[in-house]
């Protein structure tokens, strides 16, 4: 069977000497196919550089051989990586009805039978490639020929399909590589969201020349002692709770890796606490927490007598427990993913940029005497505030937000076993030193540090955790520093709008989607993360990496157009804000 699978696809023929061949596989079953053409992908010297295989899967491993690698049982898009990151394995937890969510260009198709063949049909024609294949069940076979494939052999229960559209069958074209001469690219900006862009796009074979206006990476919102990573949980499944989930889940695989190779990412492993705003909350959410049936890997509630004894210290009331949550120091993330990137990188410091332009191939940059210090054909900015002025977005939608952070020496938190969030947070550093914070002073330059601020930090965790309500703020130590936010509180992360050519055409994008919007080539986005820059970062920089090479997005479509930079353009357009010009 696995050889005839193989050999219905013209394989290994039809990937050799490729950079990306895709395969999608709705009736995932075993696994027994996957793992089949991953033993004939490596045994062929002439294989392409990445294969990527998407999965419609259920929650629980297929079989022994994938038990060990299989995800967390929480639903969603998953991604494992093979074969140092060259054989990429997206599985979408779901029902069939998952492939139509995502977005990839596939140039291969297995596909069971299905409940609703005009759909998946549709779906395929819109992710097909340029003379993609099939393998389906015969009765997708009238479904199939509407949607612009033609049959090329039947066998039985089966039958072999070539895409061969003979009029338009889709509105927009599946996902491309953006076309490059050289594989380099300019990233702006190296806190958290850089260092992941850099490292990402480094281990795909970029050169990258990573610039900042600082003396080294790390020293804005990045620069904190430690910060907190988690997802979060909402009495629905909410856009906002889905993306943290995705977002967390391939943080720790990627931080895993980075240990595995050595790197100490000062990471704490003993979970993370969340107490309730109050008791009505902590109910709803526990029996939220039970109706989608997370497993207790990922959450489980506790009760006030639950969570004074995995903190370590009184609490208030109730609240959640996420064993995979806990703190970590963003700086030693960001040094251990330079440290990956090793040659493929080059470093600019103490660099500031006045302004970015298109020579119509290639993003120059330009220093503040109006020097070009770089060019490449892609250009991701990942410099918080300063993004916004650089690329002139449309209404502005970013704004700073000052936080300060205050830290604690032999307080009444010294027993703190394992950080605690909720209307504030706490996080133990050390046996006797503690971070709390951090204040939300929005549109506040300040850089100074307030005892007001240590009141007010100490002042909101005390409602979570009382014994703190008795230290002082006169002898703390504390830390400014700005946070990027937009008025949806979502970050912006993936390609730029073409904003002169969209008000070129306004009358014509008054109704238009995401994928309408003209883009600006080989631009790119990963900021306004807020206060989850360690959730976002790595899921940000997977999907700038798979947009650029046209590669199978990690989330779904739905999911990636939540978090799209050009969302607040799309809006003024569609509400009649702008005009043409």
């Amino acid at each position: 069977m696995s050889s005839a699978f193989i050999a219905v696809h013209d394989l290994p023929a039809r990937w050799r000497n490729r950079h990306l061949f895709t395969f999608a596989d709705t009736d995932f079953g075993d696994g027994a196919r996957f793992l089949s053409l991953l033993r004939c992908w490596r045994a062929d010297d002439a294989r392409c550089d990445r294969l990527h295989y998407i999965a419609i899967a259920g929650l629980t491993p297929p079989c022994d051989e994938l038990a060990a690698i299989w995800p967390m049982r929480v639903p969603g898009v998953h991604r494992i990586e093979l074969d140092a990151g060259r054989v990429v394995l997206t599985l979408a937890i779901g029902d069939e009805d998952m492939l139509s969510r995502l977005w990839a260009r596939v140039d291969a198709f297995h596909v069971g039978a299905c409940a609703d063949p005009k759909r998946i049909a549709k779906t395929m024609a819109r992710f097909a490639a340029d003379h993609a294949t099939v393998s389906a069940d015969v009765s997708l076979e009238g479904a199939l020929r509407a949607s612009g494939f033609e049959s090329v052999s039947t066998d039985n229960d089966r039958l072999v399909a070539r895409f061969a559209p003979r009029w338009r069958v889709r509105r927009h074209e599946p996902p491309i590589a953006h076309e490059v001469k050289t594989r380099e690219a300019i990233v702006i900006g190296a806190g958290l969201a850089g260092c992941a862009v850099t490292s990402t796009l480094a281990e795909r074979g970029w050169k990258i020349t990573l610039i900042d206006r600082h003396n080294a990476p790390a020293r804005d919102a990045s620069g904190n002692p430690a910060g907190v990573f988690h997802p979060i949980v909402w009495r629905d499944d909410s856009i906002a709770a889905r993306l943290t989930r995705a977002g967390f889940l391939l943080a720790l695989d990627r931080w895993q890796a980075l240990e595995r190779a050595g790197h100490d990412l000062k990471r704490s492993r003993s979970g993370l606490l969340q107490i309730a705003d109050t008791n009505d909350d902590a109910e709803a959410l526990a029996q939220a927490i039970a109706r989608f049936d997370y497993p207790r890997e990922y959450v489980t509630p506790v009760s006030s007598d639950e969570a004074a004894r995995i903190a370590g210290v009184h609490v208030t009331r109730g609240g959640w427990f996420f064993p995979r949550g806990g703190a970590i120091s963003p700086a030693a993330i960001c040094a251990a993913q330079l440290a990956q990137s090793g040659d493929a990188l080059t470093t600019r410091m103490n660099t500031q940029i006045s302004r970015i332009a298109y020579d119509g191939t290639r993003w120059q940059v330009f220093d503040t005497s109006d020097v070009l210090i770089a060019q490449a054909p892609v250009l991701v900015l990942a410099n918080a505030h300063e993004a916004q002025r650089l690329a002139h977005l449309h209404g502005e939608p970013t704004r700073s937000v000052r936080g300060q952070l205050s830290l604690l020496d032999t307080s009444a938190l010294d027993g703190l076993r394992v950080p605690v969030i909720g209307e504030g947070y706490a996080l133990p550093l050390s046996a006797q030193r503690t971070l709390i914070g951090a204040t939300y002073d929005i549109d506040d330059p300040d850089r100074e540090i307030r005892d007001a601020g240590h009141i007010e930090n100490i002042e909101r965790l005390a409602n979570m955790l009382p014994d703190v309500a008795r230290e002082r703020a006169a002898s703390f130590e504390g830390r400014v520093a700005f946070r990027c936010v937009t008025s949806d509180r979502m970050p912006m992360i993936g390609q730029l709008a073409d904003e002169s050519l969209a008000r070129r055409d306004a009358a014509k994008l008054s109704g238009a989607w995401p994928l309408d919007l003209p883009r600006a080539p080989g631009l790119y986005g990963a900021f306004a993360f807020g206060s989850r820059g360690l959730v976002w970062a790595t899921l940000a920089a997977e999907l700038i990496a798979s947009q650029i090479e046209g590669a199978p997005w990690p989330i779904e479509r739905e999911l990636a157009e939540a978090i799209d930079p050009a969302r607040f353009l799309l809006r003024a357009l569609r509400h009649g804000e702008i005009t043409a010009s």
